[in-house]
């Protein structure tokens, strides 16, 4: 089992998280065209190597961004989305 690192909780057992997404993939706004929601829902990059993340730790409800090796499985880094002094 791998560890996940919460930045509230600390280290925790993966099967705690929720993966919420690539970070940096902007929901289209406005009037757009079909296209742009197709790209948004259905295309990834597929990354090989380091990429940024948005998970939530479930039982504190906090997402955060966690940055992983998507080869190794590696956690590089964990972040707060949300300044703690404003969480």
């Amino acid at each position: 089992m791998q560890l996940f690192t919460c930045p509230f909780c600390g280290p925790r057992a993966e099967t705690e998280f929720h993966f919420g997404g690539d970070a940096g993939n902007l929901r289209p706004e406005g009037d757009v065209e079909a296209n742009a929601w197709t790209d948004y829902l259905y295309f990834r990059n597929n990354r090989r190597g380091a990429a940024r993340e948005i998970w939530m730790h479930l039982p504190c409800r906090e997402v955060f961004m966690m940055e992983r090796d998507t080869l190794t499985h590696e956690v590089i880094a964990t972040e707060a989305l949300v300044p703690e002094e404003q969480a």
